[in-house]
């Protein structure tokens, strides 16, 4: 799946994103959806996003995987 589309991504899935801060190095991080910060549907750097993990905020650049666990 694209990470790139909106459409695509939903709250608990873990995912790879590049925070602000790894931009230069491309450093990814993987966690799990929080929130998704991105309104237009798509976006060609990532749709940005929060992860639960310490509400950190990066652009996803991965999806590792396409179903979250619904508890």
């Amino acid at each position: 799946m694209d990470p790139h589309v909106r459409a695509n991504l939903k709250a608990g899935m873990k995912v790879q994103v590049v925070l602000k801060k790894d931009q230069p190095t491309g450093k990814r991080t993987t966690g799990h959806i929080k929130r998704i910060l991105t309104n237009s549907p798509y976006h060609p750097r990532g749709i940005k996003v929060m992860l639960q993990e310490g509400d950190m905020v990066g652009r996803v650049q991965a999806i590792m995987e396409e179903n979250p666990c619904s508890k």
